[in-house]
């Protein structure tokens, strides 16, 4: 009989236990590297995937650390858990790819460790219940992205990209870390279950704070408006690092967030309508960016912020179920598009579309799978994100007031067809450019990309014991339990279905009858060269960048570069910290 507490522990410190042993390894042996990665990456996986079978509702796993910080606790919940398998076995699929993408790489250590050691920390993130240490989690995840993102270090757009990641998502850690001394101040507790159940306990304006800094951590940690611009910048990743951010682990745990917060905030005033608005801004604004994007890697990347934007959106309508099954849906067939897209440039040399072209019948395997993943973008029936996106919008429609907002996400999803066409044509068909020089597709990517194919088309038949677990074990969540056949009549016989289906073929004829909107484009020339601009928020989030790395550089000035003082300045500094919490206790 399988027992959930082993199996918390083996899916949080297996990775991490992986990333000491590869580092130690040393790059004089790639092939151990290589294969102690994918042992230690699939063990976790597995250990996600056994979970499923044995969760339960409160705490699983708690650990005593004195009355200042309470219990580090952890839930396999419904909502944790199925975010924890999502990390870890699409975390392991990106490693099986790296075999072949990063083979011959300098520093494949440094990679491989801050890889296993991102997996381990969102799984953290995700079933911890005390809120500090979802903080502590919640910055792990920062610095690795930061060390991934810059990886290429002798590159100074990755190092800038990085940097830009590292400094923007740390103003959402300042909005976690605000509602967490918050919470403790009011209830000498840093548990997000009482917090959750009794939202009574704090005054409506001290609620009101915490909502609103949870949605600014939400929103720079999962790149939504206004701090969207920080996730096309980690494109100078690695591309398994690219595939990794935007499915598994970064930029899942805003929404996460909200999410799970969702019953105490719900009432707060006006948050469930800024929520959706943060949500309808991102997704417009990043479908608009991805049309005029040429570089495949930025297009997918605004992508992710729009489809984001899709689920902040489903949250505050009120459609945790929606939000969370089209965050699966998107965590498969955007992995998939990723690792493609990695396969193609690693056999093309390039990341620009325009260079492509044509690559179809040199790179079937991989226009396959591309096609397929494409597909579930764009909400084609019967791919995954066909269902969960409909889901999303009859949410929407049923409880997101003001209708305005709900017709922006209708526009939206065709706006989604028209990008994800022409990414696919300019790619794949077309003619040849000539000097193309072609190497074959590996078979560790192969390997990789096959079972996110397969997902892409048949995850949604999950819903039944998906929507199961949810309502379960999130009981104030208050999710419904739809199974297969529900979920069919749901989405195929509302006639919002069929609207959004309209507009979703309007946005792929479009692409196809370009000539004869030529004057249209003229038009909308003005609105394509702001859209390439990022609508103006690249100069806000460089100024904030800007204005950090100055105030950094200001304060090595306190570096005296003499040990005593700096040891002297230290003890300072804990024990004024150890004196405000012998105040508080």
């Amino acid at each position: 009989m399988l027992q959930i507490e082993p199996l918390v522990i083996i899916t949080i410190l297996v990775p991490w236990i992986g990333a000491l042993v590869v580092w130690l390894i040393g790059d004089r042996h790639e092939k151990i590297q290589h294969v102690c990665a994918v042992v230690f990456s699939t063990t976790a996986a597995i250990s996600s995937i056994a979970m499923l079978w044995v969760y339960r509702s409160g705490t699983v796993l708690s650990f005593s650390m004195g009355s200042s910080y309470g219990n580090f606790s952890f839930v396999t919940d419904g909502l944790g858990l199925f975010l924890a398998t999502v990390a870890t076995v699409i975390g392991a699929l990106t490693i099986i790819f790296s075999v072949d993408y990063m083979r011959g790489s300098a520093q494949l250590g440094r990679y491989y460790s801050f890889v296993l050691f991102f997996i381990g920390a969102m799984v953290g993130l995700v079933l911890t219940s005390n809120l500090l240490l979802m903080f502590i989690f919640w910055e792990i995840t920062a610095l690795c992205s930061y060390a991934l993102i810059s990886f290429y270090n002798d590159d100074p757009k990755a190092v800038s990209g990085g940097i830009k990641a590292l400094i923007i998502t740390q103003v959402g850690g300042l909005g976690l870390l605000l509602a967490a001394a918050l919470m403790y101040a009011y209830t000498g507790s840093f548990d997000i279950n009482i917090f959750i159940s009794n939202p009574s306990l704090f005054p409506s304006n001290i609620l009101g704070v915490m909502a609103f800094g949870m949605l600014i951590a939400a929103a720079a940690k999962s790149a939504q408006f206004p701090f969207q611009t920080w996730l096309p910048d980690a494109m100078e990743a690695p591309s398994p690092i690219s595939a990794l951010i935007h499915a598994a682990t970064m930029v899942n745990a805003g929404v996460y967030l909200l999410a799970r917060f969702y019953p105490a905030f719900k009432d707060v005033p006006g948050w469930t309508l800024s929520v959706m608005i943060v949500g309808m801004l991102s997704a417009l604004m990043a479908a608009l960016m991805a049309l005029v994007a040429n570089d495949l890697k930025r297009v997918l990347a605004y992508s992710t912020v729009s489809q984001l934007g899709y689920m902040v959106y489903a949250v505050g309508a009120g459609g945790i179920l929606a939000s969370q099954f089209h965050l699966f849906s998107h965590s498969v067939f955007k992995a998939l598009l990723f690792l493609a897209a990695g396969a193609v440039i690693h056999s093309v040399g390039t990341r620009d579309m325009r260079e492509m072209g044509g690559l179809g019948k040199e790179l079937p395997f991989a226009r396959t799978v591309f096609i397929i993943g494409s597909l579930a973008l764009a909400g084609i029936p019967i791919l995954n994100g066909f269902w969960s996106k409909e889901l999303i919008l009859e949410a929407g429609l049923e409880h997101g007031n003001p209708i305005w907002i709900y017709v922006v996400m209708l526009i939206v999803a065709g706006l989604t067809a028209l990008y994800t066409i022409r990414c696919v044509w300019m790619v794949f068909y077309g003619e040849k450019k000539q000097g193309q020089h072609i190497h074959p597709i590996g078979r560790n990517m192969k390997i990789a990309l096959t079972p996110l194919a397969i997902g892409a088309l048949t995850t949604w038949i999950l819903i039944g014991p998906f929507s199961k677990m949810m309502s379960l074990s999130l009981p104030v969540h208050f999710i419904q339990e739809i199974d297969l056949g529900q979920l069919f009549n749901h989405v195929v016989f509302a006639p919002a279905t069929w609207i959004a289906l309209a507009v979703i073929a309007l946005g792929i004829m479009t692409w196809f009858g370009k000539p004869a909107l030529s004057g249209i484009q003229e038009i909308l020339k003005p609105i394509a060269g702001i859209a390439q601009e990022s609508f103006g928020f690249e100069r806000i989030n460089k100024f904030i960048v800007d204005a950090t790395q100055g105030m950094g550089e200001n304060l090595r000035t306190t570096q005296t570069g003499k040990l005593n003082w700096n040891v002297f300045y230290i003890l300072v500094a804990l024990v004024v910290v150890f004196a405000v919490l012998m105040i508080g206790a």
